[in-house]
């Protein structure tokens, strides 16, 4: 099996951390303020050990930072990172597609704080000012 950390595309590399529905739902939870192995564990009903080995990993990798607030027991909290915080358009991103593709029912919404509209996401070209997908696409690989 390839180990997608050390792909030339970027893509791949992101997978490779983040490329798991509960690092994802992890990182859509820290976004929505959890912050506690607890809050975590309660949200997603994960087992204890594979929330402490995606808490590790998210942790190694930048997205988290683990910070102790109480010595005695000790107790750590998960902050988001600057990476971590740069991560939700990519949530945004994949609630979008799924809302396009996978909705019906009772699904979550997502509403700017401060002006109480629903989050509309678009993704889009910096350089052309173009929505993402609306134009054709090169992929250019290393040699």
């Amino acid at each position: 099996m390839k180990n997608f950390a050390t792909q030339p595309c970027l893509i791949a590399r992101s997978l490779a951390l983040v490329g798991d529905a509960w690092s994802m739902l992890i990182m859509r939870d820290a976004h929505a303020g959890s912050t506690r192995f607890d809050e975590f564990r309660k949200s997603l009903g994960i087992a204890p050990t594979m929330l402490t080995s995606r808490l590790a990993a998210l942790t190694e990798e930048g997205l988290l930072e683990k910070r102790r607030y109480l010595e005695r027991p000790p107790r750590d909290e998960y902050v988001l990172t600057r990476a971590g915080e740069d991560f939700l358009p990519v949530l945004f991103a994949l609630g979008a597609w799924g809302s396009k593709h996978r909705s019906g029912g009772e699904v979550t919404r997502f509403f700017d704080a401060e002006s109480e509209t629903e989050i509309d996401p678009v993704t889009v070209d910096r350089v052309t000012g173009a929505p993402i997908g609306t134009r054709p696409i090169r992929i250019v690989m290393p040699q």
